[in-house]
C-alpha cells in the first residue's frame, strides 16, 4: 500500500506541473520473480521513476517502453523472460527463471475512473478492497487495463461493462483474501488481475521514550501508520516523533478514546511504566484487536495476568494468543535499534501468517502464488 501512496502523490505533483504518465504494472508472473502481479511503478515523461516492478534490473527498459506508451497515448504488453540470459530482444541478465507481464497504461487525466483514480479510491477509508486489470498475452491485442475497483458496501467503479460479468469473482477475492488471475471470457484472449488490496498497518505504540524513536523511524519506512501515546507531557510529542502520524497525551484508561481499531491494528506497549501498561493491556483485552505486544521480560506478563486475576479478570486462551511477550522476533537484539527491527519483523510475520523463520529453511516458494484460473 505504501507504494501506491506514494505512487499516487507522485501522480499529483506531475499533474499540477502539466506532464503526463503512465503507470506499469506486473500483470502476471510466470515461475520466479523478485516483485509478483500487483507490483507498480508510475513514469513520468521527464523519467521520473517511482514505485518498483523488480529490483531494478527491469526499469531501464521499462522506461523506454513507459515513454513510448505515453507518445502514442496508448496502452502496451511487454513481456520480459528473465529465465533467458541470452535474450537478445531485453539485452539483460536477469537470472531470476521466470516470465514478467508487465502492462504500461497512458493516463487520461480526463478519462473517468482511469487507473490513477480507481487506486486513489484506496486512500478514502481503511478497508479492504479489489481492483481489476485486464490485459491481453496476444501480441498486438488492445489492452483495457486497470477497469474495475470494488469494496463491500460501495458502489462500483468501472469503465467496462465487460468486466462485470467478474463481479462473482471480485467478492470471492475479497472474502478469500487473495488474488487471482483470470480469463476475462471463455472464448476471448483476455485476462484479469483481480488483486486483493488490503489498507496498511496502523501500528499503535504506547510509550514516548528514547526506545520508540528507532521504532518509528522503521515503521515508517514501511508506511504504515503511527500512534505514539503515553502519559508524559515531556515526551509525548510530535517533534521528537516528526514520522509519526498521531502523537498525544493520555491516562491509560482514556487511551482508547483516541483510537479506531480495526483488523490492521496492532498495538505496542512500552511505556516502561508498569502499571500504565497494565491498564492498557485490561483495556485491550476487550477489545477483538489481535497483536498486543509488550516489552519487557516473560516475568512481567506473569505478573500482569497475577494482578489482573486480583481485579477478578480471568483471561481465556484466546485473549492470551493475542497478547505477545516478550515482544519480538529472537535475533538476538540488545540495542533499542535491534529491538525495534525484532519487534517490526514480528508484526510482519504476523500480518502475513508467516512464523519469521529462516528462508534457507522454507521448501517451497518464497512468495505466495497467484492461483491461475481460467
Amino acid at each position: 500500500m505504501k507504494e501506491i501512496s506514494e505512487i499516487l502523490k507522485a501522480y499529483s505533483k506531475a499533474k499540477s506541473e502539466g506532464k503526463k504518465t503512465a503507470l506499469a504494472t506486473v500483470v502476471k508472473v510466470e515461475g520466479s520473480s523478485y516483485r509478483q502481479a500487483g507490483a507498480r511503478m508510475l513514469v513520468t515523461e521527464d523519467g521520473l521513476l517511482t514505485g518498483a516492478i523488480s529490483g531494478g534490473c527491469l526499469e531501464g527498459d521499462a522506461l523506454r517502453k513507459a515513454l513510448l506508451s505515453i507518445n502514442q497515448k496508448q496502452n502496451k504488453l511487454v513481456t520480459y523472460n528473465t529465465s533467458n540470459e541470452n535474450d537478445a530482444e531485453v539485452g539483460l541478465q536477469l537470472g531470476c527463471n521466470g516470465i514478467v507481464h508487465i502492462l504500461f497504461e497512458y493516463i487520461d487525466d480526463e478519462a473517468q475512473n482511469n487507473s490513477i483514480q480507481l487506486l486513489q479510491q484506496l486512500e478514502l477509508e481503511r478497508k479492504e478492497a479489489v481492483i481489476v486489470t485486464v490485459f491481453s498475452l496476444k501480441r498486438n491485442a488492445s489492452q483495457i487495463g486497470t477497469t474495475l475497483f470494488f469494496r463491500k458496501d460501495s458502489p462500483i467503479l468501472n469503465h467496462n461493462d465487460e468486466v462485470l460479468n467478474l463481479i462473482s469473482d471480485v467478492k470471492e477475492v475479497l472474502e478469500n483474501k487473495t488474488s487471482v488471475v483470470k480469463k476475462l471470457q471463455e472464448e476471448r484472449d483476455d485476462e484479469a488481475l483481480i488483486e486483493y488490496i488490503k489498507p496498511p498497518i496502523s501500528l499503535v505504540i504506547a510509550g514516548a521514550g528514547n526506545d520508540v524513536q528507532p521504532l518509528v523511524e522503521m515503521v515508517s519506512i514501511l508506511g504504515w501508520k503511527i500512534t505514539v501515546a503515553e502519559g508524559r507531557a515531556t515526551h509525548a510529542v510530535q517533534k521528537r516523533f516528526p514520522k509519526a502520524d498521531q502523537v498525544f497525551v493520555t491516562k491509560p484508561d482514556q487511551f482508547l478514546e483516541h483510537i479506531s481499531i480495526d483488523d490492521q491494528t496492532y498495538f505496542v506497549l512500552m511505556t516502561h511504566n508498569y502499571k500504565y501498561d497494565l491498564g492498557i493491556l485490561k483495556l485491550l483485552l476487550e477489545t477483538d484487536c489481535q497483536y498486543i505486544g509488550i516489552l519487557g521480560p516473560k516475568s512481567k506478563l506473569n505478573r500482569m495476568i497475577d494482578d489482573l486475576e486480583k481485579e477478578g479478570v480471568f483471561l481465556n486462551e484466546e485473549q492470551l494468543n493475542r497478547i505477545y511477550s516478550p515482544i519480538g522476533l529472537d535475533i538476538g537484539s540488545e540495542t533499542a535499534e535491534e529491538i525495534a527491527l525484532s519487534i517490526v519483523s514480528e508484526i510482519k510475520a504476523f500480518s502475513t501468517e508467516r512464523q519469521g523463520a529462516s528462508l534457507k529453511y522454507k521448501s517451497g516458494k518464497i512468495h505466495d502464488e497467484i492461483h491461475y484460473g481460467k
